[in-house]
């Protein structure tokens, strides 16, 4: 063989290397490729993944209810389903991103749907899923969809929604009717909007998914709110009659917000009454806030404004006066200042009313002092009169046997003791006569007996605890019978 002959075989033995090694590298490349990446191939076909355009959205994550709601009412109403899967990638902390499942090498993997049952009030509950893939048909147009859950660092988590269509006008058009169907059903929220809310971040022993917890509340009645006429009617004007005159004050060029402080020893009724005016108050949206959650007001006042006309009950505001909050740039401020900065921040037209409770209101003075306005007014909750505690004591024992003597017993020991405490004595009291006699009846004996317990080798501190300011006239000698 000569040196020609030589140089061709070597030339023709490098080429069939080539071409065998192209082949073999383009199924090694195939094997390797995700099967969500061939089944976007697939679907667009004969569109390359790479002239495809994708939108993006993201939405908070406790209103993944209505998220959901929204994008199963598109697909069963304009579109067809072809594939609908679970998809895992190695790290999703951040979401996933459809423009890398349209990638070759992505390291991802179909899986089955990974639900979490959301509760939305009561045995009512929607299943949402961690994060699913949606191949549709709209109008003869392929689309993707992909829904992930993003958790960022020290913000609350969110829903991020990739939207994937011909890069186009139909396709555009087809992107922005289905994200505009989800921005529309967030807003309406309809899975939370009329209901009493709170935010939950710990765990669920019901097992369902947590985010918003919805409270389901006895409604209580006004003859069962026991008050001065005047006190009651004053919180009636300015949340009730306020609520309802909203539209003459706006168009009055009225502020249609208003802040109110019920401040009081415990036990007098404040959250009673708050329980009243909610369910008073029909169509709006109740948002109560725990001193231990007011680090997340930006979270509930986000909630607030999107669920208006709403009530937003913050309870035991003076726990939290001197707490502190980080705010933009690693500053600090109080979480007082902070939540008069949001009550400051609502336009005047907002449908928010806002309820501060406190027991001890000379801790709120200095600050509610430096920005009048917030609070446009302080109804302050008493310890019952002798009339009301006659009517707390025929309250509470409502289903029991008790004589005039009897309540005039409770009256006359109760002086100056709370509607709480009250309550806790005719319940010890028809404790103690069950165990007596298994009637269900209160005898004057039984009020003495009770008193005696709930005060024994306590002192005075505990009293108070309990709701309880020693009286002027010695134990027992009230105007009800003897012990």
């Amino acid at each position: 063989m000569n040196t020609w002959e030589i140089v061709a075989s070597c030339v023709a033995s490098m080429l069939v290397g080539l071409i065998a090694g192209g082949i073999i590298s383009d199924r090694v490349q195939k094997a390797r490729s995700s099967v969500v990446y061939r089944r976007l191939c697939d679907a667009f076909k004969p569109t390359s993944l790479a002239c495809l355009t994708v939108t993006e959205r993201q939405f908070p994550a406790r209103i993944r209810a209505d998220l959901q709601r929204a994008i199963e009412e598109y697909f069963g109403r304009v579109s067809e389903v072809h594939h609908l899967c679970g998809v895992r990638v190695d790290e999703d902390m951040f979401g996933i991103d459809l423009s890398y499942l349209m990638t070759a090498g992505a390291s991802a993997w179909e899986v089955p749907l990974q639900n979490e049952d959301v509760n939305i009030g009561g045995e009512a509950y929607m299943r949402c899923p961690r994060n699913a893939l949606w191949i549709a048909s709209v109008d003869g147009l392929r689309m993707a969809v992909l829904l992930s859950k993003v958790f960022a660092f020290q913000e609350p988590p969110r829903i991020k929604i990739h939207v994937a269509t011909n890069n186009d006008e139909k396709g555009a058009k087809i992107s922005g009717e289905f994200l505009s169907q989800l921005e529309s059903a967030v807003k309406k929220a309809e899975s939370y909007r009329g209901k009493v809310l709170s935010l939950e971040n710990g765990e669920s022993y019901g097992g369902e998914g947590t985010g918003i917890k919805v409270h389901q509340m006895t409604p209580v009645k006004r003859e069962n709110v026991i008050l001065p006429e005047e006190t009651l009617g004053l919180v009636e004007r300015n949340v009730l009659q306020f609520a309802a005159q909203r539209r003459r004050l706006r168009e009055l060029q009225q502020s249609t917000k208003k802040g109110l402080l019920f401040h009081g020893p415990p036990g007098n009724g404040k959250t009673y009454t708050i329980r009243y005016l909610i369910g008073s108050l029909p169509g709006h949206t109740t948002l109560i806030i725990t001193g231990a959650q007011v680090a997340q007001l930006t979270e509930y006042m986000a909630l607030a404004r999107l669920l208006q006309p709403s009530l937003v009950v913050i309870e035991d505001i003076d726990l939290v006066a001197k707490e502190r909050v980080t705010s933009g740039m690693s500053c600090e401020e109080p979480l007082l200042n902070q939540l008069l900065n949001e009550m400051d921040g609502l336009a005047q037209d907002a449908e928010i009313i806002f309820i501060l409770t406190t027991n001890r209101p000379e801790l709120l003075e200095e600050a509610l002092a430096a920005r009048p306005g917030r609070v446009d007014q302080a109804v302050k909750f008493a310890a019952p009169s002798a009339a009301e505690r006659t009517r707390l004591a025929l309250l509470y024992a409502a289903d029991v046997e008790l004589l005039p003597e009897v309540v005039e017993k409770v009256v006359g020991v109760t002086q100056g003791a709370s509607a709480a405490f009250i309550k806790e004595l005719v319940r010890r009291a028809i404790q103690l006569h069950l165990a007596r006699t298994g009637d269900a009846k209160i005898e004057a004996q039984d009020v003495q007996e009770a008193l005696n317990e709930l005060l024994s080798n306590q002192g005075s501190v505990s009293g108070r605890v309990i709701g309880y300011s020693v009286p002027a006239t010695p134990l027992g000698s009230g105007s009800g019978c003897g012990g």
